[in-house]
């Protein structure tokens, strides 16, 4: 029992961690970038890398290891679509991750450096699009716990 609460309590404080540090990299790109913000959205997103590692394997950890135990989550369609759409947003978040190396890169270069306009663009919209993948992981969540399998 202890364990499942355990377990729960740190998933649920991961998945918050993780939004606000998207929300946080999504504030930054916001309007005009200045040069020292792009070591800011480098660090951001290291540490969403690191959160999202550590939810998926506190994830994995409830599922064997938790109350409801794998046949609820194994047998469970919104749960598969919970973990895609899991996959699909951190697949999307490789992106923004070459880019800002190669922001930091550029600037070991060229101090000053900061990105054009069409590349703060594309950076945005690929955090907008993660942002509403999370949202749909909230809503699918929901429905796992309240219907399981069909």
């Amino acid at each position: 029992m202890a364990t499942d609460l355990a377990l729960a309590a740190l998933h649920h404080l991961l998945v918050f961690a993780l939004t606000a540090m998207l929300v946080s990299q999504a504030v930054l790109l916001r309007g005009e970038l200045r040069a020292d913000t792009v070591g800011r959205l480098a660090k951001l997103d290291a540490g969403y890398g690191l959160v999202a590692g550590l939810l998926l394997a506190v994830g994995v950890c409830r599922v064997f290891f938790g109350l409801k135990g794998p046949d609820f989550y194994l047998h469970n369609p919104w749960f598969h679509a919970k973990v895609g759409t899991f996959v699909l947003v951190g697949l999307l978040s490789i992106l923004p991750t070459v880019r800002y190396a190669r922001w930091r890169k550029a600037q070991k270069t060229q101090p000053g450096f900061v990105p054009d306009a069409a590349a703060l663009a594309g950076t945005r919209t690929i955090l907008r699009i993660e942002l509403a993948g999370l949202a749909v992981i909230f809503v699918l969540a929901a429905a796992m716990a309240r219907y399981g399998g069909f």
